[in-house]
């Protein structure tokens, strides 16, 4: 690495293009050591941790084992965390997360598995806490600890203001934690209000330490961590005290990075001859100091960081400006399908097939209005053929209240129409009502449940596209793709009949032009997981010399969760206030996600209130930097497969 970059950077960074790869390169780190152990004849004793992050590392490690032989006989592992209070077979349980995901498919013994007990009775607590630190002790210490990050800066449980030499406690959870956890428990008053968590201190004895992060929500805390002073209100930041650290990270996680953000104010050497590197550049300047991008001058590139990008240039500023102004402007287009019998030297899409058909991937039932509503009926106003494929069912987002609706209405309706003889629809309603009135917080619902609810946001889904003009018994398709089915917020991995299902439709319809979710900031992983089945099955048709693909672009959409950076769009479409209130009537016919969602996120504004103010914010920033006023945009970024 640089040296300038390593004075911004107080701690090793590696980055990796996907957390798929990164993942894979921390089990192999673990197997490394769990051999050299087992050569030495002494444990290897690992420190390991929960949530979504370490999920794809522990499936490298069961294929290590399964496959290659890796052995897990002489490890210990102590787990860093537990709500409490919290029963070992609760869903939420890490008990269960961790055998479900590592222990339940490995040799390790069960009597080296050490995991805080959310049982223990909370006047035994500091008792119990105490022990678990001599534990770890009397193992050797933990050689390894995996770590992830939360929002807040916490590593394990430690909150802000965790203390670095802090050990083994009952805490209470932060708010934001409990918030970020509220999906997993179907809703934030059935999340624990504490836990039982390593201190900071206890995660600083470990020889070795690796911090994971994926995702562009967490580039924010990334950035504070790996840049940001020490400090109790970042937890995380005390990382920069260990001597034999590591912070590994996907390229979304590392986007706030200086050296990836803006490595000419590190110093370090940037590429001016890519056209995207310079875009970047130009905006952030033009941003930085709130001008138009063609009243950049000599002087605010020379006393910004970018004399060298002047330098290189072989024109002064203005030159420059009118370069990046016109990339910027030739992203613009009312036209997202194309603009029939017109120059398309400039714009970002073909003019050619016109009409195109168009697949809308749509992950769950309401992002394709969400995310891209307004576009989507641009599209079909020009008259292409769009369809719109639903990848998963969404049922675990409806309020138990809205089955037991629905339920009441088909037992009405039936009660009112039945012919004599037939059976009464009354029984299904009695069922469904009796389950939900004993269930659980956080129950799997029934299948019968779970099939109510799917119809309910299947119903949804085409009360929207008919409001778009299209007939959804022809141009919607509900794939409901297996890995989501588990009736749990926490679903399986991709499997290969997800990726089928997803080739057979991209068969079928053999498609110009494919929209997809790329949004990978969705806190719950469905977004990232759908898009991985598309790019699986679009590489897969592109192996097997699918002729079609060759006329066939894919452009990635955002907006449920965040927004493309301005630099990156490569597609703008605007809307004018009529479009936009559309879009938001499109939304509305979502009801069960309309006035509170079950899983809102860290946001809790509503989905439409969400997409709105990307839309406006998109719009203000072309706006700011001098290109054409839109009350909204929607924004995309081509996928080169």
């Amino acid at each position: 690495m640089h040296s300038a970059a390593r004075a911004q950077e107080r701690v090793p960074v590696q980055v990796y293009p996907d957390s798929e790869q990164a993942s894979v390169a921390v089990a192999r780190q673990i197997a490394d050591l769990i051999r050299a152990r087992a050569a030495e004849g002494r444990p290897a004793v690992l420190g390991l941790a929960t949530g979504s992050t370490p999920t794809r590392v522990y499936e490298e490690l069961v294929r290590l084992h399964r496959e290659e032989g890796l052995s897990f006989r002489n490890v210990v592992t102590f787990n860093l965390d537990e709500y409490f209070p919290m029963a070992p077979d609760s869903l939420q349980s890490y008990v269960r997360f961790m055998h479900e995901y590592l222990f339940d498919h490995i040799d390790v013994p069960a009597g080296s598995i050490h995991i805080p007990d959310g049982t223990v009775p909370a006047e035994q607590v500091a008792e119990y806490c105490r022990r678990y630190e001599e534990q770890i002790r009397e193992a050797g210490g933990i050689d390894l600890q995996l770590l992830g990050i939360g929002r807040t800066g916490h590593i394990g449980f430690n909150e802000p203001g965790s203390g670095a030499r802090s050990r083994t406690r009952l805490i209470t959870l932060d708010h934001i934690t409990r918030t970020d956890a509220a999906s997993d428990f179907y809703g934030e008053e059935n999340v624990p209000r504490r836990a039982l968590t390593m201190g900071v201190g206890s995660i600083l004895d470990a020889r070795q330490i690796i911090m994971m992060a994926w995702g562009e929500g967490k580039a924010a805390v990334v950035k504070r961590t790996v840049e940001g002073e020490p400090t109790d209100s970042v937890p995380a930041t005390y990382l920069q005290q260990h001597p034999a650290v590591q912070v590994v990270l996907d390229e979304a996680a590392a986007a706030e990075l200086t050296r990836r953000k803006t490595p000419w104010l590190a110093g370090l050497d940037s590429n001016w001859q890519d056209a995207a590197t310079v875009r970047k550049a130009v905006t952030w300047l033009a941003r930085q100091l709130q001008k138009p991008i063609l009243k950049l001058t000599d002087e605010d590139y020379n006393e910004n960081g970018l004399s060298d990008l002047l330098a290189t240039s072989d024109t002064q500023a203005y030159g420059l400006n009118i370069r990046v102004f016109n990339e910027l402007q030739h992203t613009i287009t009312g036209w997202p399908g194309g603009k029939p019998n017109a120059d398309d030297t400039h714009r970002p899409e073909r003019a050619a097939p016109f009409p195109k058909r168009v697949l809308i991937f749509s992950p769950h039932p309401d992002d394709d209005v969400i995310s891209m509503g307004g576009t989507l009926l641009r599209l079909v106003d020009q008259g292409h053929e769009v369809h719109v494929a639903y990848q998963t069912s969404g049922n675990i987002a409806v309020f138990d209240d809205e089955a037991i609706r629905f339920a009441d209405f088909v037992a009405d309706y039936d009660q009112a129409l039945r012919l004599p003889g037939e059976q009464p629809a009354e029984q299904l309603y009695q069922r469904i009502s009796e389950f939900l009135r004993r269930k659980a917080p956080g129950q799997v619902d029934s299948a019968e449940v779970q099939q109510i609810k799917g119809l309910i946001r299947r119903g949804e889904a085409k009360s929207a596209l008919r409001l778009a003009g299209l007939d959804p018994d022809e141009r919607a398709h509900f794939l409901d793709l297996p890995f989501y089915e588990t009736g749990r917020v926490r679903k399986k991995p991709i499997g290969e009949e997800d990726i089928q299902i997803t080739i057979d439709l991209l068969n079928r319809l053999q498609p110009q032009q494919i929209y997809a979710a790329g949004d990978l900031s969705d806190p719950h992983g469905t977004h990232r997981v759908c898009l991985a089945a598309i790019m699986q099955a679009v590489q897969r048709l592109k192996a097997e010399g699918a002729a079609w693909l060759q006329d066939c672009w894919v452009w990635l959409y955002r907006g449920a969760w965040q927004e493309w950076d301005i630099d990156q769009i490569e597609m703008a479409v605007p809307l004018s206030p009529q479009e936009l209130t559309r879009k938001r009537r499109a939304i509305f016919k979502h009801q069960s996600q309309k006035d509170r969602p079950l899983f809102p996120g860290a946001d809790q504004r509503e989905f439409w209130q969400r997409a709105e103010e990307r839309n406006r914010t998109t719009a203000k920033i072309y706006d700011q930097l001098g290109l054409p006023e839109y009350e909204g945009i929607e924004a995309f970024v081509r996928w080169q497969y």
